[in-house]
C-alpha cells in the first residue's frame, strides 16, 4: 500500500509541474500523458458529494495538473482540480474537488438529466476501455448533481444521432452526489463495472481523460491537455488510469414495462380507444466486451415527440432517432455521410413513412468487441403489418469492423429488409457497403466507403461511394469529398437526402487566437463548397459559403457570412399550399449573420438572418431564440422560424413556432412540455411529460400528446388526435 502511495504522490507532482507553467500549443499534443493509479477499497465512499469529509478518500492521494484548452490554450488554470480514482470488487468510483474562490458565482444552468455541460459549470471524464483511441463511455455532472452520459464512436466524429460521433442518448445505470460548499464544489461517480464493456483480464489499464469547465470565465481545461481543434473524444491525447481490477462481467437485466392509453380521435366523429399493453427488454454480457439486448412488444411511448420541420426545398429531410433500444452502441453499426448517405437507420424499423407507429413485435442485438479490436454488431428486429402502412416485415444487420493505429479501421454491413405482404416474394430489399479511413500522422486523415443495394425490378447502377480526406490542426482546417449516388440505388432501411447525383464538396478554415483585440478569443474565417449535378451533367445545387465567426471571451459570438446559391429544378414542385417553383436555373446570393449571446446566463438570446434570392425571387428568414432560466430548476425556450418569401409564381410567410418548458422537482424527476405550430401546414401539437426515474430510462412515465389538424371542413369541423398514456418500468439487476 505504502508503494502505492508512493507512485500516486510521484504522479501527482509530475502533472502539477506541467501545470505550473505555460505549454505551447505545438507542445500539446507532444506531452507525455498523464498517468493515476486506481486504489482499492475496503469500504466504498458514502454517495453525498462531500469528498474532504469522506475517509473512503481521506487515504488516498489526489492526481491534478489541469491545463487550459480556453480561453488561455497552455496556461495555467484559474482553480484548482483534484480527482481521486478508486474500486471496489463492483464499481469504479471516481471523487472531484472542483476548488472556486467564488463559490456563490458558481453557474448551474439546467438540472435535468444529460442537459449540457457546457452551459454550466461542469465536470467529466472519459473512459476508453479498450485502448482503441476510438471508442469510449462518457460519464459528467454538474454542481447540483446530474447524471450525463454518453458513447463515442469514432473519436465522436460524425453525427449525434447517426453515423459514429458522440451518442448522448445513451443513458447507463450509475449515480452521481454533488454538492456546493465554501471550497467550491465537489462530487462522488459511482460506476457499476456492469454498466462499462472491457476486454478479458482482472487487472487493466484504461484511457482516462478529465474536462472541467468554468462557465462564467468561459474556462475549459483537461487533465491531460488538448489543443483548440480537438474535443474531450480526442482519446488519442487522454492520459492513463491504472491498477484496476475488474470482474468478470456478470450481468443479466430485466426491464418489463407496463402502459396504459387512452386514445381520442376527433373529426366528423368522435371515437375513443382504451388500450393496455405489457413488454420487457433484457441485457445479458455474453462476454465482459460483448452484448445481447433483445427485446418483446417494444414501446416507446414516453420518447419526446419529432421537431415540427418546414421543408422549403424538393428533398427529404431527417428527423433523429430519438428512441432508447436503437440508440445504445448505434456508432457499431453506422456507415455513410451523417444525414446524407445513411446505409442503416433506425426509424425505418417501427416508425412509418408519415410518422405512424408500426409495432414492434420482437428483436434482439449483438453488439461490442472480439478480440479487442474487432467491432461486431448483429441485429433482427420483426414489426406487425399496419393495413396502409406496412406489412409485416423483419430487418436484419450484421456489422464488422477492425481497428487499426492512429485512428484507422476497416469494416463492412449488410442489411436488408423483408416483407410479408401479398407480394412478399418480391418485397425485399438488401444494402452492403465495405468503409475504412486511415489516420495520417495527427492530423491528417483518409475515409471513405462504397456500397451497393439490391432490389427487386431495380434497372440501371445500383452504387454509392465517398473518398475524400481531412487535416484538423491549431490554426487550419481543411477536407475535400466526393460522393457519387446513382438513380437506383435504393437503402429501404438506410437514409437519402436524394439520389442519382455527382458531389464535390470542400471546407477550409483559419483559427486566428488575437491577443488584446477588441476582448476576442477566436476568429474562424472560412470557405465552402457542395455541388451537386446529375448524370446528364445537370447542375441541381451548387453551394459556396464565405463565412468568418467572431467568439468573444464573453462568450458572445458573431457569424458574418453570404452565400451563393445555384438550384436547377428538373419539375416543378409545390413550395408552399398553392405555389410552384418552375423549371429552370436559378442563381442567387444571400447575406447571413448569426448572433448568440452568452448562452450561460439567465437569459440568452440567439438569431439568424439571411435575406437575399430564392428561386428566382426574394427571401427574408430569421430564426431568433429566446432562452430563460430561474436558476437549475426551470427552464423556456422559445424559437420561431419566420420566412418572408416573394417569387414570380406568388409570394406567402411561413412561420414555425416552438415553445419549450421544464421544471426539475429534482434531478430524477421533472416535467417537461413542447408546444409546436407550422403554419405552411397549419398544425399544432403538443407534447406534455412527467418522469419519475429510477434509474436511466427506468421509471414512471405520464405522457400527454395533442395534436390538431387546423384546416376546416366544409361542415367547420378540425381534425384532432388526443392520447393520455401512463408507463411504468423497472430495472431488475438479477446477478448482482
Amino acid at each position: 500500500m505504502e508503494g502505492r502511495r508512493h507512485h500516486r504522490l510521484v504522479v501527482t507532482v509530475a502533472a502539477l509541474g506541467i501545470g505550473a507553467s505555460l505549454v505551447s500549443a505545438q507542445e500539446l499534443t507532444t506531452l507525455e500523458r498523464p498517468v493515476a493509479l486506481a486504489a482499492p477499497l475496503t469500504e466504498a465512499p458514502t454517495l453525498d458529494g462531500n469528498v474532504l469529509d469522506d475517509p473512503a478518500w481521506a487515504v488516498l492521494t489526489p492526481t491534478s495538473g489541469f491545463i487550459q484548452k480556453t480561453p488561455d490554450t497552455g496556461r495555467p488554470v484559474s482553480e484548482r482540480t483534484e480527482v481521486y480514482t478508486a474500486f471496489t470488487t463492483d464499481t469504479l468510483y471516481i471523487g472531484v474537488v472542483c476548488y472556486d474562490r467564488e463559490p456563490e458565482r458558481i453557474v448551474v444552468a439546467d438540472s435535468r438529466r444529460d442537459s449540457e455541460l457546457e452551459e454550466s459549470d461542469g465536470f467529466q471524464i472519459i473512459l476508453d476501455t479498450y485502448g482503441d483511441e476510438q471508442t469510449g463511455f462518457v460519464f459528467g455532472t454538474n454542481p447540483v448533481g446530474i447524471e450525463y452520459d454518453g458513447q463515442v464512436t469514432r473519436e465522436g466524429e460524425g453525427s449525434a444521432f447517426s453515423a459514429g460521433g458522440f451518442n448522448k442518448n445513451w443513458d447507463g445505470v450509475w449515480e452521481v452526489s454533488a454538492r456546493i460548499s465554501d471550497i467550491g464544489w465537489s462530487a462522488e461517480f459511482a460506476i457499476p463495472f456492469t454498466t462499462l464493456r472491457y476486454p478479458r483480464g482482472e487487472e487493466q489499464s484504461w484511457k482516462l481523460n478529465m474536462q472541467r469547465n468554468i462557465r462564467r470565465r468561459n474556462e475549459q481545461s483537461f487533465w491531460s491537455p488538448i489543443p483548440v481543434q480537438f474535443e474531450i473524444y480526442r482519446l488519442a491525447l487522454a492520459g492513463t488510469v491504472t491498477g484496476l481490477q475488474v470482474p468478470s462481467q456478470r450481468n443479466l437485466k430485466l426491464l418489463p414495462y407496463g402502459l396504459g392509453e387512452i386514445h381520442q380521435q376527433v373529426s366528423e366523429t368522435t371515437t375513443t380507444d382504451n388500450n393496455f399493453e405489457f413488454g420487457i427488454d433484457l441485457k445479458y454480457s455474453i462476454t465482459p466486451s460483448l452484448t445481447l439486448d433483445a427485446t418483446y412488444n417494444t414501446d416507446f411511448a414516453q420518447v419526446e415527440v419529432d421537431d415540427f420541420q418546414i421543408n422549403l426545398n424538393r428533398f427529404n429531410i431527417f428527423f433523429p432517432e430519438k428512441r432508447p433500444f436503437f440508440l445504445e452502441n448505434s456508432g457499431y453499426f453506422a456507415v455513410g455521410v451523417p444525414q446524407e448517405v445513411e446505409l442503416f437507420f433506425s426509424r425505418r424499423i417501427g416508425i412509418g413513412p408519415d410518422g405512424e407507429v408500426v409495432p414492434i413485435i420482437a428483436g434482439a442485438r449483438v453488439s461490442g468487441k472480439l478480440a479487442q479490436r474487432y467491432n461486431v454488431g448483429a441485429l433482427y428486429m420483426r414489426t406487425e403489418e399496419v393495413p396502409g402502412v406496412a406489412p409485416e416485415n423483419s430487418f436484419a444487420v450484421a456489422r464488422l469492423s477492425r481497428d487499426f493505429p492512429n485512428r484507422s479501421y476497416l469494416g463492412g454491413i449488410i442489411v436488408s429488409r423483408r416483407g410479408y405482404g401479398p407480394d412478399s416474394d418480391e418485397d425485399s430489399n438488401h444494402a452492403f457497403s465495405l468503409d475504412g479511413r486511415w489516420g495520417i500522422g495527427e492530423y491528417g486523415l483518409v475515409e471513405g466507403f462504397i456500397a451497393g443495394t439490391e432490389t427487386p425490378g431495380a434497372e440501371g447502377g445500383e452504387h454509392a461511394f465517398r473518398l475524400g480526406g481531412s487535416y484538423d490542426s491549431e490554426r487550419w482546417s481543411y477536407n475535400a469529398y466526393y460522393t457519387e449516388v446513382a438513380d437506383d440505388f435504393n437503402p429501404e432501411v438506410g437514409f437519402l437526402t436524394r439520389k442519382g447525383y455527382r458531389k464535390p464538396s470542400f471546407f477550409v478554415m483559419r483559427r486566428i487566437r488575437p491577443e488584446n483585440l477588441w476582448g476576442l478569443l477566436e476568429i474562424r474565417p472560412h470557405a465552402s463548397y457542395n455541388g451537386y449535378w446529375d448524370f446528364d451533367g445537370f447542375q441541381e445545387t451548387g453551394f459556396l459559403h464565405l463565412d468568418t465567426h467572431w467568439e468573444w471571451r464573453s462568450s458572445y459570438e458573431l457569424h458574418t457570412g453570404i452565400n451563393f446559391t445555384r438550384e436547377g429544378v428538373k419539375e416543378a414542385f409545390e413550395i408552399y399550399p398553392d405555389i410552384w417553383v418552375s423549371p429552370g436555373t436559378y442563381d442567387n446570393a444571400e447575406a447571413q449573420i448569426v448572433f448568440y449571446t452568452n448562452r450561460g446566463a439567465p437569459v440568452s438570446f440567439n438569431m439568424r438572418m439571411m435575406v437575399g434570392g430564392f428561386f428566382g425571387g426574394d427571401r427574408l428568414s430569421l430564426t431568433p431564440n429566446l432562452r430563460f432560466r430561474i436558476g437549475e430548476t426551470f427552464n423556456a425556450e422559445l424559437a420561431w422560424n419566420y420566412n418572408d418569401i416573394d417569387l414570380p409564381e406568388g409570394a406567402f410567410r411561413a412561420n414555425l413556432g416552438q415553445l419549450r418548458l421544464s421544471y426539475s422537482f429534482s434531478t430524477l424527476i421533472n416535467l417537461q412540455a413542447l408546444i409546436q405550430y407550422n403554419d405552411r401546414d397549419d398544425i399544432w401539437g403538443a407534447n406534455l411529460r412527467f418522469a419519475w426515474l429510477r434509474t436511466a430510462n427506468s421509471g414512471l412515465y405520464v405522457v400527454y400528446n395533442e395534436n390538431q389538424d387546423l384546416h376546416r371542413s366544409e361542415l367547420g369541423w378540425t381534425r384532432k388526435d388526443r392520447s393520455l398514456i401512463v408507463k411504468y418500468s423497472y430495472l431488475f439487476d438479477l446477478l448482482n
